[in-house]
């Protein structure tokens, strides 16, 4: 699967799961570590866990495997590690305070999201 579309086939597992504030950035010139970033909040812990064990459990069917997790035990930021694309999930309170977009939103590598253009297409004025 390539990049892009793996970061957005996760984004779109996480809306069908109803997580909140869904971005994916494109960080692949900024830092070695990935290419891509999904970052999600779930409205509880227990929500963030289910959000990260939906991904898991729906790429794994998929045949992608999951490199690491971080985070599980308390479930209020949950790091999955696919290689190419950093998942993050996290609590509302937790994401507020570490704010990861600011660290890597550089102002046009924000991928939009197809499921965004379709909220708007509604309410869109002529």
């Amino acid at each position: 699967m390539e990049n892009t579309s793996l970061a957005l086939r996760i984004a779109k597992i996480l809306y069908d799961k109803k997580a909140q504030d869904i971005s994916v950035l494109h960080v692949g010139h900024l830092t070695v570590i990935t290419d891509y970033m999904v970052i999600a909040s779930g409205r509880s812990s227990l929500q963030v866990k289910a959000l990260a064990d939906d991904v898991d459990d729906a790429l794994a069917e998929q045949g992608v495997a999951l490199r690491a997790r971080e985070g599980q035990g308390e479930g209020r930021w949950i790091v999955l590690d696919y290689g190419t694309v950093l998942v993050h999930i996290f609590h509302p309170e937790d994401r507020q305070f570490y704010h990861l977009e600011r660290l890597w939103e550089d102002g046009q590598n924000r991928i939009p999201l197809p499921f965004e253009e379709e909220e708007q297409r509604p309410g869109t004025e002529s």
